[in-house]
């Protein structure tokens, strides 16, 4: 009896043992499909039986986390290093948060520590350590990589996870070829892992390529029929474009998700979607109201378009501003800076208008497609003309001269004489006696309007800066087309001849200029006109008679 009491013990231990590891397992089953609701509730009940289990913690507090609850997660964290200071996991916890509050190097401080009590050899703490790397704004990618390969040297290593989280680096680094192949991997391990396919997805997407992002999707829920993330974004994806299909994923992702806010955030955006604004907007505002600060921010968002949509501009520019200020960078879209923008630039007052072009710039910086960039773009330069701002009119073009791999001649050309109607003449010089000069050498715009921008440097023409690029202009015009640009080479020559004349006090070369104008047209008027003044001699002077001398003739008397 004695003997089959000590063997019963380390088996109900190892019974309880097992319950409580299936428990944490069924947690993080939650969190995997983002049924974040019921991963707390689970994570919660783990430690309810027992207060002491690390990896309920760590995952409870990844759970807080992801509900955007990084101050109960702190507590958490905190309070369980009180009596488990040396637990790896809770360390890359903690460091986590201090990333998030940009605590940079005591965050580092806690991941070495963490690593080094494991000898680097525990994949689920190097694991965490580049998770937190990955989810903070603060986070080293490169560390992150770093720890990830180490894992992948562990002694029989098979983590599905490590590669999950090492393509989610390369898609912060926006390495979208290193980033599948990252994912893939993970599906190589398990075929069914809805998440790899999902995230292969997700970098079709910031490519804008629905024909690859959407069988992405498609396959990740034909993998996994539970896996709610890919109904989520196919839902977001149709409603804009069929209703009736955004509303069937709806109901999916409802079905596999927990309730909740955010299923009340799709609600909201299917009535956005089927057009019904003004429902949209109230919901959205009731949602603000019910959640307070805990609201997903796209809730603003959601308030922002509708507003616009129904012409409430102050509204939304209001809650625009709002969400911008609140959501995490990851969550903004170029598309957001640029609805704040189209919304300045459609306020009444001139003031107000002006506004649009620093979020135009914003929208440019933050989008990666160059289609996008290049909307934004135009729809500020559009901007520019109709309110005539001209030194926001160069300030665009060079923009977009500067964001363009191919730039081509008009471009150039286009920046050039944004800057010259701006009265930015040195830039303009610059631009065309240097850039445009040197790009084309055989089209007659760049010496053209390199005369004109030095001439607009200095009026009184005082400087002679401007006479040398008159030199090039007209010998340029003769050269590229002498029939063609015969008159332009002949209007320069006698804008040389007066400024030697009028302003040098030089008559010789004065002459040299008209002569060269006759050598072109022999019988230009104006040319032996102003040659034949310069070049006549003065008249003699009269010499005055004797005094006393007769002026009249004949003999004396």
């Amino acid at each position: 009896m004695k003997n089959t009491r000590i063997g019963l013990l380390p088996a109900m231990l190892l019974v309880c043992r097992l319950a409580a590891a299936q428990t944490v397992d069924q947690g993080k089953s939650f969190l995997y499909y983002e049924r974040l609701n019921s991963a707390k509730e689970t994570f919660e009940k783990v430690l309810a039986a027992n207060p002491n289990n690390i990896e309920a913690v760590y995952y409870l507090g990844q759970t807080l986390i992801a509900l955007k609850d990084t101050t109960e997660a702190k507590s958490l964290y905190q309070k369980m290093l009180a009596t488990n200071g040396s637990a790896p996991l809770l360390l890359a916890g903690i460091g986590e948060i201090e990333l998030f509050e940009g605590n940079t190097n005591d965050a580092r401080q806690r991941f070495e520590t963490a690593i080094s009590l494991t000898k680097g050899k525990d994949v689920s703490v190097l694991n965490a350590v580049a998770r937190a790397n990955v989810d903070s704004k603060a986070g080293d990618l490169a560390y992150a990589i770093e720890k990830l390969n180490l894992a992948t040297q562990t002694k029989n290593f098979n983590n599905t996870d490590t590669y999950l989280i090492l393509g989610d680096v390369y898609r912060r680094q926006l390495d979208g070829g290193n980033a599948v192949a990252a994912y893939q991997k993970a599906l190589a391990i398990n075929p069914r892992l809805a998440a790899a396919e999902f995230k292969i997805g997700v970098i079709y997407y910031t490519q804008n390529n629905p024909e690859y992002f959407l069988p992405a999707y498609e396959k990740a829920i034909t993998l996994d029929p539970a896996y709610a993330p890919a109904y989520y974004e196919l839902y977001l994806y149709w409603y804009f474009r069929d209703v009736n299909k955004a509303s069937g994923y709806l109901d999916k992702y409802v079905a596999n998700a927990d309730p909740g806010p955010k299923v009340e955030y799709l609600r909201t955006y299917f009535l956005y979607g089927a057009a019904r604004f003004a429902d949209a907007k109230a919901k959205a505002e009731d949602l603000i109201k019910q959640y307070g600060n805990k609201v997903d921010p796209i809730m603003y968002r959601m308030v922002s378009y509708t507003a616009d949509t129904l012409g409430d501009l102050s509204a939304a520019k209001d809650a625009m501003i709002t969400f911008l200020g609140r959501a995490d960078s990851l969550e903004i879209k170029g598309a957001d800076f640029e609805e704040l923008a189209k919304i300045y630039s459609k306020m009444p007052d001139s003031a107000s208008r002006v506004q649009a072009f620093p979020y135009y710039r914003k929208a440019i910086g933050k989008d990666t497609l160059q289609e996008n960039r290049s909307k934004y773009l135009a729809e500020a330069t559009d901007l520019a003309k109709k309110i005539n701002d001209q030194a926001e009119s160069a300030s665009l073009a060079a923009l977009l001269y500067t964001s363009l791999k191919n730039p081509n001649q008009s471009d150039l050309y286009n920046w050039g004489i944004s800057n010259y109607q701006a009265g930015y003449y040195t830039t303009a010089d610059s631009i065309f006696c240097n850039l445009y000069e040197s790009k084309y050498p055989t089209e007659i715009y760049g010496y053209l309007w390199c005369s004109k921008s030095k001439q607009a440097e200095d009026t009184t023409l005082q400087s002679g800066i401007v006479a040398p690029a008159w030199d090039k202009l007209y010998q340029e015009a003769l050269t590229i087309d002498s029939v063609k640009y015969k008159n332009l080479a002949i209007q320069t020559l006698f804008y040389l001849a007066f400024y030697y004349n009028d302003i040098k006090k030089d008559r010789p070369t004065a002459v040299t200029y008209l002569q060269k104008v006759l050598d072109i047209d022999p019988a230009n008027a104006d040319a032996l006109k102003f040659k034949d003044m310069l070049t006549k001699p003065p008249p003699r002077a009269k010499t005055a008679p004797k005094a006393g001398a007769s002026t009249h003739s004949g003999n004396s008397q």
